[in-house]
């Protein structure tokens, strides 16, 4: 049987446990892959790569769906949209102590 990829749901398990340990969740997306549904400002990506605060105090409307990462949130004042498939995370982790999840390309794939 095929089975849907677990990184959404380990994306939300890091994230809850972050949250619920008083730590700053950050997301490592690759913005390379060319997903034309990607929105993020391409002013703040860095070598293919965007990190991105998504702490309740950052952004607005996060939801963490298992085909979609959506929210708001300000970048030099101004707010913008941001969607990002799941797919595209390459790690989730603590600003404070680094701790959290880097995902391989393997998480990727469906049993």
């Amino acid at each position: 049987m095929q089975m849907t990829t677990s990184k959404p749901y380990l994306i939300r398990a890091i994230y809850d446990w972050l949250i619920d340990n008083e730590l700053t969740p950050y997301i490592v997306v690759d913005v390379t892959t060319n997903e034309p549904s990607m929105q993020v400002p391409q002013e703040h990506v860095d070598n293919g790569r965007i990190i991105l605060n998504i702490s309740p105090k950052a952004c607005r409307g996060l939801h963490l769906e298992n085909d979609r990462i959506v929210f708001s949130a300000r970048f030099s004042g101004e707010v913008n949209q941001l969607f990002i498939p799941p797919h595209t995370v390459q790690a989730i982790y603590a600003k404070e102590n680094g701790r959290g999840m880097v995902f391989s390309e393997e998480d990727e794939l469906g049993d």
